[in-house]
């Protein structure tokens, strides 16, 4: 009965694993996408991501988030402000994800598993203002959201009547405490109103 139960157990085992139909490894191309998108949160805990044994359990959740674009949580809307830091997914590594793991999510040679990157705080944003309504001429560096957001867009609204778009926030939650920072600062006229549509309390980093 013993020996019975043993074999049992790696029938079932066995079963557990998809059949491998891909090319794409975890050593070689996923995890390469893994450590540079997700393991800024997926680090530790019962969800980390820093080693395949334990990724590999998440392999058919972690593709339905990302072909659904939930993960990794960004709150900006594309195209709505350029900022720097966006670690949202490209469309060829959701592809590359979604293929890996159809294929069975393969682990691949351990021989060609890139190093985990250490983790990094960034520093060097300088403080911000709450006021809106800007008298002088300023550069706008990156904006600060200070509570949490369904759907809110920031705007400039300068003196010419023109408007450009600053931040457009989704389902932004404010535990993320996530400053958006600009790829280059915006520089505005001395007279420039910024709103929010609705109203929301935010921090505007300035230089």
């Amino acid at each position: 009965m013993r020996l019975l139960a043993c074999v049992l157990c790696a029938v079932s085992l066995l079963r557990a694993h998809d059949p491998i139909s891909t090319r794409l490894t975890w050593t070689q191309e996923i995890s390469r996408i893994v450590f540079k998108r997700c393991i800024g949160c997926h680090n530790t805990g019962p969800i980390s991501f820093l080693t395949y044994d334990s990724a590999r359990p998440w392999a058919k959740a972690i593709k339905d988030e990302v072909l659904n674009r939930r993960m990794p949580p960004w709150g900006a809307v594309k195209g709505f402000g350029d900022f720097r830091d966006d670690p949202s997914l490209a469309q060829d590594e959701i592809t590359r994800i979604a293929e890996w793991v159809e294929g069975g999510a393969p682990e691949g040679d351990p021989a060609y598993l890139p190093p985990v990157p250490k983790s990094s705080s960034k520093t060097g944003i300088p403080r911000g203002r709450l006021t809106n309504v800007f008298k002088p001429p300023l550069t706008l560096l990156g904006i600060r959201p200070l509570a949490s957001a369904q759907s809110v867009q920031v705007t400039a609204n300068l003196p010419d009547g023109s408007v450009v778009p600053l931040l457009w926030l989704r389902e932004y939650k404010r535990t993320w405490n996530r400053t958006f920072v600009y790829r280059e600062p915006m520089k505005f006229p001395a007279g420039t109103h910024i709103s929010s549509t609705p109203a929301c309390l935010f921090e505007f980093l300035l230089r």
